[in-house]
């Protein structure tokens, strides 16, 4: 692992730079908003068609990755971003109103064109990277705090750059992708392909076997993946709204505040990632431990809603949130064989991207609602989260004693979802 650092640091900031183009929108969406004069169900369409249209590509992306390489499909992924970024800017700035919001939309969609073949390929490009397993957690765990990382940083940096221009955001991407992509060629290096890439009909077969054979315990995954991200953007959503409407803080100040929660995110990601090792039973139930957390700062949020209240209480939901998505991530990325992992892993970050594509529109939908209605149906979807990875997710280790220490051996055989596999370590 010490000879992969660079390597770690240039694809850590992919994620970092996907989040900051996406998430440092937020905290402005009110000002987009009053600028376009457009309704807050339509500014929340800036979130929505970037992840849907991500959503629909990641698996071809991911497919491609596995095909041709995963660095021949994140840096041209990166340029395109990055031309969207630049769209959207130009028509903020030389458009007004309604012709601005529909160019600024096209250019959001642009962006998450490029989105599906960047962040989603780093999981699998990491996995390809290492031999062992709890190098590989590890690995994740630092990925997934970079993402963590950038949703701290992102409403801080959005509200300041939105006090100084409010399109000033949509500018920040190009130069950040292309930042990004610099770092991808000159320092990450790309595993050498094993085995010649399968035609389409054969990864279609492929994965139709895998599903078969692996589906309980994927599509658990991907469910929670989907839930986690829902709460975090209808949380934020919601608190971007409400900070301005009803107690009229703005700017910077607002960003600080939104980033509590996140920053509680960002560090238990990090220690999620350190803790869990090659463990997947500890994956599991460190995960299980942070949905509960998140669905019962959900349940106390709804009885009050007094804004520092709510963000206090939040903050202890992120630490769950932190703590799950790093365990989602390892448990995929190694109970995956390489040849498939990055169209899995793709399907996956899919999901993800299908949360945060719901977050702010139905959170818009029930701010018309009471309080307490609004964080109860969040509660009601993270228990469902919850249920999933119970039942869904059943993890054993063969190779561990009963103190959790692995024992040497050549075949490394575990069960996940009531279906066994052997997975035979490769040679270095």
């Amino acid at each position: 692992m010490e000879n992969k650092k660079l390597d770690l640091a240039a694809l850590s900031s992919i994620p970092l730079i996907m989040t900051l183009g996406n998430s440092a929108l937020i905290p402005i969406l009110p000002q987009i908003s009053r600028e376009l004069k457009v309704s807050t169900f339509m500014v929340s369409m800036l979130i929505t068609v970037y992840a849907v249209v991500a959503i629909i590509l990641i698996p071809i992306a991911g497919y491609l990755s596995d095909r041709f390489g995963r660095k021949a499909v994140i840096i041209p992924s990166l340029i395109i971003a990055a031309a969207g970024g630049a769209v959207s800017a130009g028509a903020a700035w030389w458009l007004t109103n309604g012709a601005a919001y529909w160019v600024i939309l096209g250019g959001r969609l642009l962006q998450g064109v490029g989105a599906a073949g960047a962040f989603p390929i780093v999981i699998p490009l990491v996995g390809d990277m290492f031999e062992d397993e709890e190098q590989v957690s590890k690995s994740l765990g630092i990925i997934e705090t970079s993402n963590t990382l950038g949703k701290v940083l992102s409403p801080i940096i959005g509200a300041a750059l939105g006090v100084w221009l409010w399109y000033a955001p949509f500018m920040m991407i190009p130069v950040l992708c292309l930042i990004s992509v610099l770092l991808v060629i000159f320092l990450v290096k790309s595993p050498g392909t094993k085995k010649e890439a399968p035609s389409f009909r054969e990864f279609i077969g492929s994965l139709k076997d895998i599903l078969a054979e692996k589906g309980r315990w994927l599509y658990a995954i991907f469910a929670v993946g989907c839930i986690c991200m829902f709460v975090i953007f209808g949380v934020l959503f919601y608190l971007s709204e409400v900070l301005e409407s009803r107690y009229d803080i703005h700017g910077v100040t607002k960003g600080f505040i939104l980033a509590i929660p996140l920053a509680a995110l960002c560090l238990s990601s990090y220690w999620s990632g350190k803790m869990i090792g090659k463990h997947k039973k500890r994956m599991k139930w460190i995960g299980c431990f942070g949905l509960i957390l998140m669905t019962a700062s959900l349940v106390v949020m709804g009885f009050s809603s007094q804004i520092y209240y709510v963000i206090g209480v939040f903050t202890a939901g992120g630490i769950g949130i932190g703590a799950a998505l790093p365990c989602l991530d390892a448990l995929i990325t190694e109970g995956i064989e390489e040849e498939q992992r990055g169209t899995i892993t793709a399907l996956f970050s899919s999901m993800r991207f299908i949360g945060v594509s719901l977050g702010p529109p139905v959170i818009s939908i029930l701010l018309n609602t009471s309080h307490f209605i609004l964080f109860m149906t969040l509660a009601a979807v993270g228990a469902a989260g919850i249920l999933l990875t119970l039942f869904a997710i059943r993890p054993s280790e063969d190779n561990s004693d009963t103190n959790g220490n692995s024992k040497k051996s050549k075949n490394v055989h575990y069960r996940l979802g009531g279906k066994s596999m052997v997975r035979v370590k490769r040679k270095v």
